[in-house]
């Protein structure tokens, strides 16, 4: 098995009848079988060819989750094309790019996107038909309906099927399947080449860690086009004949949000595929429901944690030792309270698989606790993605987990040599995972991929049981005066996850004798908290204790404060400056991904980062900061 096509071939042959898609309409989910869904994939690829595709044509695909996406990529696969996913996140002159640079000839998209194709179509001369996947009214020339394409489809297999199957059964494991690209945080985007085999041979390494079986179900919560959802739910899942839900689709994307908790509810996933956002706010809302029951449930909720956070140790060492000890405990506050929040999550959730950034040990702590363990995983669109993951049977808080199989990992410092366990260094991978390289960019590939050795640019190392700890990415490193090279996104996200009233941060040290940050306040969160202390928000005396307040934040990160020693203190911020303006996609500073774009919040704030290193900054409660809160306070 080397190609997706196998891949999918095989699951249609062994579990013809089990529901593969299961997708929301007129209130109600209906499932898809392989086989049906097999049905609809050929009538596509032979739409596709009879409206010109030819093998190696590149076809964009924007839409939100749902079965016509997939059905849309293995179509574009059967018909020997290349998917170019695209984040529904993207504004026009990203798409711009990507569509450009790939040469696509094709776009299918869904209809709360397609104004956004159709607002660029002039701009891209190699698009020769946009296919919409909800229809269109008053088609101009080019422009295909979906549905049109099946019935094309449905001509083309009663005369030419064997032209069809003789086209799919000929692509080669080394075929590019998808051009996935970057975020482009430093530069232009990369567009990730990535082949049959990359998927497939990643499928397999994915299920080198843990076991799915066919009567398992996910909801598929994460963007389709992300390449941690992309392999690990819609291929894994696929190996093993077991099923995906999509989210019921909104009238925007904040309406499909909001529909992820009754979906949870309505499809009682097995395991589910998340990220620290979503986290985050599975964390927050399972608290606001139990502190809506009363502060004394939620003190008793805030013990039975203690409790299970003790007898858990640090994941792998779960009940050993005196732990053993505090068994019954545990078993009883999970009775009464850990078994109710599981409910809520459809009461049939074995675990939560991690990915897409680093996740905050005490997140880890929580869902672990509370019978739901978030197996943290690490990898990159560059090696398909998947390279590491913790494990029901092996978990370490704090790490990425242990190495798929049939990969090799070295930690290398800065010349290149390979460094013991223990020491930290750039991790580099080599397996048949890894990318071929980056479309139209061999300056980039070499730069990337040396003698087939993947170099990631992130900053890890290996533990003595095997656990992969990573750290952070070398390009967001901060130097301190003395030379120490440090991470700030593990320090970033701890102290957002665990602060209501930080919404951002960013940390900045480039040489100089302390750290400083970039803070986004919560201010709704701020603003409530000055009311029960009977304080006015955006008065004098508020917007003070505004800054006090953050103040008290970053110190409970410092010593005598609950976070302590969580992080050296010279690491943390000594000063802050307080912005008026958040991070956001239309000001470029955070990208497709929703990560931050470190360079260009550097560029844009430079006043405020030249005002941290000066005399008046050392007074936090400046007058920066206080015209800062005004101007949040006036909007």
């Amino acid at each position: 098995m080397k190609t997706i096509i196998e891949l999918f071939e095989t699951a249609v042959a062994d579990f013809p009848d089990n529901i593969y898609l299961w997708e929301k309409k007129d209130g109600q989910y209906k499932g898809t079988t392989y086989k049906e869904t097999k049905e609809l994939v050929l009538k596509l690829a032979a739409g596709l060819a009879s409206i010109g595709m030819r093998k190696g044509d590149r076809s964009g695909l924007i839409s939100d989750g749902r079965n016509d996406w997939i059905i849309s990529e293995l179509g574009i696969l059967y018909a020997g094309g290349i998917n170019v996913p695209l984040s529904v996140r993207l504004e026009e002159n990203d798409l711009i790019f990507r569509l450009q640079h790939s040469g696509s000839k094709y776009v299918i998209v869904s209809a709360f996107y397609a104004p956004k194709i159709q607002a660029i179509r002039s701009k891209l001369p190699h698009l020769e038909k946009v296919i919409y996947l909800d229809g269109i009214e008053n088609p101009a020339e080019g422009d295909i309906d979906y549905r049109d394409l099946f019935k094309m489809g449905e001509e083309y297999l009663k005369t030419r099927e064997i032209e069809l199957e003789a086209i799919w059964r000929n692509i080669l494991p080394n075929d590019v399947a998808n051009i996935s690209y970057t975020s482009g945080t430093t530069a232009d985007p990369k567009g990730i080449m990535l082949s049959h085999l990359n998927y497939v041979a990643n499928v397999i390494q994915s299920n080198s860690l843990m076991e799915l079986f066919p009567e398992w179900r996910t909801l598929a919560i994460l963007p389709w086009d992300h390449a941690f959802a992309h392999t690990c739910c819609l291929f894994v899942f696929m190996y093993k004949g077991s099923s995906i839900a999509s989210v019921e689709v909104g009238k925007s994307p904040l309406d499909t949000l909001k529909n992820i908790p009754t979906n949870i509810k309505e499809i009682k996933p097995t395991i589910m595929m998340s990220v620290p956002a979503f986290s985050k706010k599975f964390r927050q809302n399972i608290e606001g429901q139990i502190r809506k029951k009363g502060e004394t449930l939620y003190k008793v909720f805030q013990f039975a944690l203690k409790v299970s956070y003790a007898h858990n140790g640090i994941g792998h060492n779960r009940g050993k030792g005196w732990r053993f000890f505090l068994k019954p405990l545990v078993w009883v506050f999970d009775k009464i309270l850990f078994k109710k929040i599981r409910e809520g999550f459809g009461g049939e959730l074995k675990f939560f698989i991690g990915g897409g950034a680093l996740l905050d040990i005490e997140l880890q702590r929580f869902f672990y606790a509370v019978g739901m363990p978030i197996c943290q995983g690490y990898g990159l669109t560059e090696a398909s993605p998947v390279i590491s993951s913790n494990a029901l049977h092996a978990i370490k808080f704090g790490s990425s987990g242990k190495l798929v199989s049939n990969l090799e990992l070295k930690i290398l410092d800065d010349d290149g040599n390979e460094l013991p366990t223990g020491e930290k260094g750039e991790i580099v991978v080599k397996g048949d995972n890894v990318m071929l390289g980056y479309w139209n960019n061999p300056v980039a590939t070499a730069e990337t991929i040396k003698e087939g050795w993947l170099h990631t640019g992130d900053m890890g190392y290996m533990d003595k049981d095997g656990f992969l700890f990573v750290l952070g990415r070398f390009k967001s490193l901060l130097i301190g005066n003395d030379g120490e090279k440090y991470s700030p996104e593990g320090i970033e996200e701890a102290i957002v996850d665990q602060s209501q009233f930080i919404q951002q941060m960013m940390l900045y040290n480039n040489q100089s004798p302390y750290t400083t940050a970039m803070i986004v306040p919560e201010i709704n969160a701020i603003n409530h908290e000055l009311k029960k202390r009977n304080i006015s928000p955006g008065s004098e005396k508020g917007n003070l204790e505004s800054i006090q307040i953050l103040i008290d934040e970053i110190n409970e990160f410092k010593k005598g404060g609950q976070h302590a020693d969580m992080f050296p203190e010279r690491w943390l911020p000594t000063t802050f400056v307080v912005l008026s303006e958040a991070f956001g996609q239309e000001n470029g500073l955070i990208n497709a991904t929703m990560k931050m774009v470190r360079g260009k919040i550097t560029e844009y704030f430079s006043d405020e980062l030249k005002f941290l290193y000066t005399p008046q900054a050392k007074n936090i409660k400046n007058e920066i900061n206080m015209e800062a809160f005004k101007k949040w306070n006036s909007n």
